[in-house]
């Protein structure tokens, strides 16, 4: 075998932060966060009506979101407001943010025809 075999793998695709941002979305409810910051920041209430869900469920996914790098959160007086990170979520010619890029790998969260 070559000297190439041993050598340690050049991990062009950042795994472990790749992975830690697949597992954050791999969640439905946290898809939905995803879809409504698509269209503009909001705060947490207002997550929580337009999900139908209470606080403390929409909270724990903001949190898991934020923990892997994907949504930012911005206290603006009394109220946090979560937005989208606009290094990874870009616009694709639309006004939503409908292109994300991990860095490992790009998901356009545009709907299907």
């Amino acid at each position: 075998m070559s000297d190439k075999a041993s050598e340690p793998i050049e991990d062009r695709l950042q795994s472990d932060n790749c992975a830690r941002a697949l597992r954050a979305l791999a969640n439905a409810e946290r898809l939905k966060l995803v879809q409504c910051l698509q269209q503009r920041p909001h705060t947490v209430t207002e997550l929580t009506e337009r999900l139908e869900s209470n606080i403390t469920k929409v909270s724990h996914h903001l949190s898991v979101l934020r923990h892997a790098g994907l949504v930012h959160d911005d206290k603006q007086g009394k109220f946090v407001v979560y937005s989208l990170d606009a290094e990874i979520f870009r616009s694709d010619g639309g006004k939503a943010l409908d292109v994300m890029d991990l860095g490992c790998c790009r998901v356009d969260l545009r709907p299907q025809s």
